[in-house]
């Protein structure tokens, strides 16, 4: 069994934990309102990555982005913003909870993507998992009274997201500078027609305010930074345990902290995904048992 990098475990813990605590974040933001919010957070992270990238003198990978990836990465940027802004909506109105169930359900669409995109067969215990999945759905569609909708723009935006970003190809900080500076415009002028319709919050609710919305660019590129320096030092099997995490931490913090309502019908429709989540890991522990199994050279016959 391979030995786990300490450090790279540590980076994507650390990665994975503060995804999860961004919950805690956007509502001190307020009253900047989540389109507001959306549009610093864009502007505000390029200016990080810029920072990055010149203090480390990293400007090779410039040279890399032809047309092709400029317009997988043009695709990816309207995705992710619209996946950013929906997470900020949904925190900032007090769904916390629905938005942790888009994360718990992402692997779930990873899977239909691939079956779509690439024409993957699915094993037996992929199709239960993916069976639990549409019944929780089915479940918290009665439950909320309306599909949930949140979950699923969430869920579907970032399973797109990773698709196009699997074809650019680009590791995530340097994919980042390029989506900001693709939305940069569109953000800057949100905020001068907010600034100008006189709904803005930046520069009037003082220089605290201020901060917070500048620092929603630090917030978003720090993590991004950790889980490069994971993804090079630890297996994808660590990452993708570790990518549970983030939701559960925004769970909890949604029940424990925002005491959102939890009737126990929406309990049974989480169960649900978590039990699809451990029949789709467990499945994938397996596959990769059985992979390795037939790499492994054949044993020398006796003399």
């Amino acid at each position: 069994m391979p030995v786990v990098d300490r450090r790279g475990m540590l980076a994507g813990v650390a990665a994975y934990a503060l995804w999860g605590l961004f919950p805690l974040y956007w509502p001190l933001l307020k009253p900047a309102g989540s389109m507001e919010i959306l549009a610093h957070r864009i502007m505000w992270s390029l200016a990080a990555v810029l920072v990055m990238c010149a203090v480390l003198r990293h400007w090779t990978w410039v040279r890399t982005v032809g047309r092709r990836r400029i317009g997988l990465l043009t695709v990816a940027a309207v995705v992710i913003s619209a996946n950013w802004g929906t997470y900020i909506y949904a925190v900032n109105a007090g769904h916390t909870i629905e938005a942790s169930l888009g994360y718990f359900i992402n692997p779930l669409i990873s899977i239909l993507l691939g079956v779509v995109v690439f024409r993957e067969r699915l094993r037996a215990g992929q199709w239960a998992a993916v069976g639990l999945g549409t019944a929780a759905v089915t479940v918290l569609t009665v439950d909320y009274g309306r599909l949930p909708w949140i979950a699923l723009v969430l869920a579907c935006s970032f399973g797109t997201y990773g698709l196009v970003k699997k074809f650019a190809n680009m590791p995530s900080v340097e994919s980042l500078a390029v989506e900001t500076a693709v939305m940069f415009a569109p953000a800057l002028v949100l905020a001068v027609m907010l600034e100008a319709d006189g709904s803005a919050a930046f520069g009037h609710h003082g220089a605290g305010n201020m901060a917070l919305l500048a620092g929603g660019g630090v917030v978003t590129a720090i993590p991004l930074l950790l889980f490069n320096a994971a993804a090079t030092r630890i297996p994808m099997s660590a990452i993708g345990m570790l990518q549970y995490l983030a939701p559960v931490l925004q769970f909890l913090i949604g029940l424990l902290v925002q005491h959102e309502q939890m009737p126990a019908s929406r309990w049974a429709g989480f169960l649900l995904v978590w039990a699809a989540l451990i029949v789709l890991t467990a499945d994938g522990m397996s596959a990769g048992r059985r992979a390795r199994r037939a790499l492994r050279p054949p044993a020398p016959e006796a003399a």
